[in-house]
Order: structure tokens, then C-alpha cells, then sequence
């Protein structure tokens, strides 16, 4: 059987018909398992094992990495069980829940699950590894012990809320009660050290559900009934001076909130959704240092680009990315860098998230007419040196930013586009005039965000020739030359990587291009962002996907993390 697997994962194109004969015959030498030969010797991935013994027991096989578990899934089988043999629930379908387990075939802990949840056990396999990261992502005694203690004292008390909520002085009375504003509290405290950017409290039909986004990617934390839904906005509401009885119309706010040494900014924004309202609260820490260009990841000619354009005294630097790629974080780290006594900084944020000692933040508020093109014209007379706008969305906000540039002004702002060079056509699309942006931009900058593996919390393995050689053709003559032909090792998290020390933050990907004259040339001729990028690429640009390579081989973050981020 054992000898089967090698065959198996030769006909998946996972082994070599040369390498499965070597393994079997060192298997009868020296009696060691299959597994563990394929394994220590790096042609094989553990998946790719797993893969194969799931097509060898002819039981499925499931990738819990790219799965969150619902709250109602999860309290079928606790958490002890869980850790015990190894296996998380997956999703209830047609009568049956599905289960993730190491060991698939012991049918006494299939049998011991399904008289403890009382439904048939549908059991899958799945990487052992990726089941405890499944477990220590999805489990959350601490923060649900809390909440459940406080929900226990709201029973009588939501009702309440509910009956009176016409009477607004004894609705702000209730919801601003022990149990409410405990529970409000405990999912802010637990949001705050485990370094979420944004907590969302959602409605369902049947419960509300609580999600962090932690390092970019949105996990579910918590389910509360949904009888207490409605007390908890509340609550916010009020910290934020939101109306309470408003519930037709989205709303913003801000209110501050400490837990022990942490004192963070909440960002908060209402919607009336179907099931009733939704809450988003983005969590701004006070606390926040300036980064620098290494810690923000910055390398190479990447950096020296920049370093050159932000010294300049006109001219425009554009940021690009999606929502929550580190836009901010580098513009404030660019600004800090040029910030002197005797350079006058102005900026129009959507809001102003971090202040920076010495420069004037400005927050644009459309209802009282101060937007970005209104606010930049008013910018103009204020004798700026540098000048930030939050974003450029329409045609008059680029117009006035290309007349800054012409005039004398450093300008810096963000545009949302998939790369660096898709900028320049986007702002063609605009209507900007071609010569006029041939002159004006200094520099584009695309980015995106990665997690940074923790060293203690790795180990290495080598990826296969498939994904070596996917790596070496995208990286070309940057691939580190003293690496041999499958030779290549990564770096990924252990299985026993403990829950919450995985990832130390994140860092950026970037593609950094200059405007020189070749690409200035194409954009009179109005070229697409590929022969853009084709060209800056034959002149030294490192491409986002390539810098995310080189820091995947220099161990700082897994390569799936890459992936992921370059295909948002």
C-alpha cells in the first residue's frame, strides 16, 4: 500500500517514475516509511502527499487553508476535541457535517463525533499542519467567554431596548448598560491586541456576525444572537455621536477607545443592509510609528527611485493599489522624510487617519463643499512646497494637480489602478492631456501588502521543480545565481506555529517606475500599461510580482502569501 502511494503521486505529475524507484528501493533497505523518504529527500510537498493518500483511501480531499469556519459550525465540536484528534468541522450540507481530520479512517473518533453532535460524520482529509491553523485561526475561547458571561445579563435588558427604543433618552440609558457596553468593549479589547485594522458587525438573518480583518484577510471572530444586534450598533452609535434612531441612511464617525496602554481611533461607518444595519469600525492606533523605507520593504533601485523623486521640488508622485494596500503608510513615511522646518506640507485627506507633527492635515467634508478640487485651489494659496491629495477621483482634481506640479509644487496622491504603469493610461482616460503628464509625473509607485513570517514560527522545504522553475522564469537574471537547479528552499509556517505569533505585521511588494523620456514617449502616444510596463521593465524596473518572489526566497514571506495578494 505504501509502495502505492509513490505510483500515485507519479501519475499526479507530483514525483518523477526515476525518483519513485529510488524511494522504493531505499524503502526496503532501510524499512523507512514512504512518506517520510519522499518527504526528507524535498521532492514532495506534505500536500502533495496528503493529495495522494486521499486518492489512494478513495476518501476527499479538502484544503482547509482557504476556508473560515461559520461560529454555528464550530460549536458542534469543541475546541479540546478539535486540538485532541486533529480535526476541525468544516460546513453542515444535506444532513451531514463535514469534517477535516488527519486520520480519516478511525472510525471510533467518527463514531464518538457523531454521538456527541447527534449527525452522520462526513469525514475528509486534509494536511494536519493546515487543521491546527485552521483551529487556532477559527477558535476563540477567551473573547466568547466574555461575551457569553455579559450576553447572559442582556436577556431581560434587549427586550427592553427593543420596546422603548422609540423613547431616545431611555434607549441611550439601556444600551450604554454594563452588558452592552461590555460586550461592545470586550470585541474592541480583543480587536486591539490582535492587531486588527477593521472590525465588521454584520447582520444575518438568523444571528450577527463579528469579522476582524487581521493582516489583510478578514476572519469571523464571533456570533452574538441576533436579539442583541441592535443594542450593540447602539452602542457604537453613541460612542460615535451617531444617531441612534437613524437607521435608513449610512453614517460617519469617530470616537477614541483605550484598552491597557493601547489607545486607538475608531473610524466608524453605518449601512442600512437587509437584515438591518451594518457596522465597519477601522481602528487607527495613536501609537503608530513612522516606518521606515526598509521596514515598509522598499529595496533596490525600487528605493533609490524614490528616495530620488521625494527630493525633488515639483512634480507629481503618484501611489497606486487597491483599498488597504499601504497607500497611506507610505505616503505619511514619504511626507515624514521631506518634513523641514523650512518646507511648507499641506494635505487634503478622506479622513486624516495619522497626524504628522509640522505638516497641515486637512480633512475634505463634501456636504460643506470642501472637496478635493476645491480644497487644492484653496492649498494653491497657501504658499505650499509640497502639497498631499488624498486621491485623485475625477478630472478637475488631476487638472488642478498637474497645474500644482507646473507651477512650482511637489504633489504626492493616490490613484486606484492594478500597477504602476496602468496609472498613466487611467489618467489619459481622464482627459488629461498626454504632453502634460509626460512633463509632470515624477514617479509611480504600485504596491500591495504581504504577512511577514516570524523565523521562530518557520521551517524550510523545497517547493518542487514545477513552482522552482514558475519562480526562476518570472524572476529571470534576478534569481540569485548561487542557487542550483533544485536547490531552492522556502520558508512556511510550522504546524505547530503558535496561534497569534505566525506573522510579525506586514511589509510591501512594490514596482517603482520612473518617468524617463522612452516612457514619456509612449505615453504622448497614448500606449497601453502593458507596452508601459514592457519598457520601464528594459530599463531596470522590478516588477511587483518579482519583488514578491525575492522576498519569498529570502524567507521573509511564504510564497501562497504572493499569490494571493498579486491576484486582488
Amino acid at each position: 500500500m505504501k509502495t502505492d502511494l509513490a505510483d500515485i503521486l507519479v501519475q499526479q505529475g507530483g514525483l518523477t517514475p526515476d525518483q519513485a524507484s529510488q524511494a522504493k528501493v531505499e524503502q526496503i533497505n532501510t524499512g523507512q516509511d514512504m512518506e517520510q523518504i519522499l518527504l526528507d529527500k524535498g521532492w514532495v510537498t506534505v500536500t502533495q502527499v496528503v493529495q495522494a493518500r486521499a486518492e489512494m483511501l478513495k476518501i476527499p480531499f479538502f484544503d482547509v487553508s482557504t476556508t473560515t469556519v461559520s461560529s454555528d459550525v464550530l460549536v458542534k465540536i469543541p475546541e479540546s476535541v478539535a486540538r485532541h484528534y486533529t480535526l476541525v468541522p468544516i460546513r453542515e450540507a444535506d444532513g451531514k457535517l463535514q469534517v477535516a481530520m488527519k486520520d480519516p479512517l478511525d472510525l471510533q473518533v467518527i463514531e464518538f463525533l457523531e454521538a456527541k453532535t447527534g449527525t452522520k460524520i462526513e469525514p475528509l482529509l486534509a494536511v494536519p499542519e493546515e487543521i491546527i491553523k485552521s483551529i487556532n485561526q477559527n477558535y476563540n475561547v477567551g473573547m466568547e467567554k466574555e461575551v457569553n458571561a455579559a450576553l447572559k445579563e442582556t436577556e431581560s435588558e434587549t427586550k427592553k431596548v427593543e420596546q422603548e427604543l422609540a423613547s431616545l433618552d431611555k434607549a441611550q440609558e439601556l444600551v450604554n448598560s454594563a452588558p452592552v457596553a461590555r460586550i461592545v468593549s470586550t470585541i474592541l479589547e480583543y480587536a486591539i491586541k490582535a492587531k486588527a485594522s477593521d472590525v465588521h458587525i454584520e447582520p444575518l438573518e438568523d444571528r450577527s456576525r463579528v469579522r476582524f480583518r487581521l493582516d489583510g484577510v478578514l476572519r469571523e471572530r464571533l456570533s452574538l444572537p441576533k436579539r442583541v444586534h441592535d443594542a450593540v450598533i447602539s452602542r457604537i452609535k453613541i460612542l460615535s455621536d451617531l444617531k441612534i434612531d437613524e437607521k435608513r441612511v449610512p453614517q460617519d464617525g469617530r470616537f477614541s477607545f483605550t484598552a491597557g496602554k493601547d489607545s486607538v481611533d475608531l473610524r466608524v461607518s453605518t449601512l442600512p443592509v437587509s437584515n438591518g444595519e451594518k457596522v465597519v469600525m477601522r481602528l487607527l492606533r495613536k501609537s503608530a510609528r513612522v516606518l521606515t523605507l526598509d521596514e515598509l520593504g522598499m529595496i533596490g533601485t525600487a528605493r533609490k527611485n524614490f528616495q530620488t523623486a521625494i527630493q525633488k521640488s515639483d512634480g507629481i508622485i503618484l501611489i497606486t493599489g487597491p483599498t488597504g494596500s499601504g497607500k497611506t503608510t507610505t505616503l505619511r513615511t514619504a511626507l515624514t522624510m521631506i518634513n523641514k522646518v523650512e518646507v511648507n506640507i499641506s494635505t487634503l485627506e478622506d479622513p486624516v487617519e495619522y497626524t504628522i507633527p509640522g505638516v497641515n492635515q486637512s480633512q475634505i467634508n463634501p456636504k460643506a463643499g470642501l472637496t478635493f478640487a476645491n480644497g487644492l485651489r484653496a492649498l494653491l494659496r497657501q504658499d505650499p512646497n509640497v502639497i498631499m491629495v488624498g486621491e485623485i477621483r475625477d478630472k478637475e482634481t488631476l487638472d488642478l494637480a498637474i497645474q500644482a506640479s507646473l507651477t512650482g509644487h511637489l504633489v504626492f496622491s493616490t490613484i486606484h489602478t492594478n500597477s504602476a504603469a496602468g496609472a498613466l493610461p487611467r489618467m489619459l482616460d481622464m482627459g488629461a492631456e498626454p504632453f502634460l503628464l509626460a512633463s509632470t509625473i515624477q514617479l509611480v509607485v504600485g504596491q500591495r501588502l504581504v504577512r511577514v513570517l516570524n523565523p521562530e514560527m518557520t521551517e524550510k522545504y523545497n517547493p518542487g521543480e514545477e513552482t522552482e522553475q514558475m519562480i526562476r522564469n518570472a524572476l529571470g537574471p534576478l534569481f540569485p545565481k548561487e542557487i542550483k537547479e533544485g536547490e531552492l528552499m522556502l520558508s512556511r509556517l510550522k504546524a505547530d506555529a503558535e496561534n497569534g505569533k505566525e506573522y510579525l505585521g506586514r511589509m510591501g511588494i512594490y514596482e517603482v517606475l520612473p518617468m524617463s523620456e522612452k516612457v514619456g514617449r509612449l505615453v504622448l502616444e497614448r500606449e497601453t500599461a502593458d507596452v508601459v510596463e514592457k519598457q520601464a521593465v528594459s530599463e531596470g524596473m522590478v516588477r511587483m510580482i518579482q519583488d514578491g518572489f525575492l522576498k519569498v526566497i529570502n524567507g521573509q514571506t511564504p510564497l501562497e502569501e504572493v499569490l494571493r495578494v498579486i491576484q486582488e
